[in-house]
């Protein structure tokens, strides 16, 4: 099986306890952060590597 390389809104929102809405916003400041860097980012959904390295339990 192959390992997916984003998570949806709902899977974060399910991985940090927050709702829908909110983790549209942490997708979105972190697509925005990895933009700023040269990076590809894809609306809705942020890079799985990018957001454990960010996030302290992860």
């Amino acid at each position: 099986m192959e390992k997916k390389l984003y998570y949806t809104a709902n899977e974060v929102s399910e991985i940090l306890g927050i709702s829908v809405s909110h983790a549209y916003k942490v997708i979105r400041e972190a697509n925005e952060e990895l933009k700023a860097k040269g990076y590809f980012v894809r609306a809705g959904r942020v890079s799985r590597k990018y957001l454990d390295s960010k996030v302290y339990d992860l």
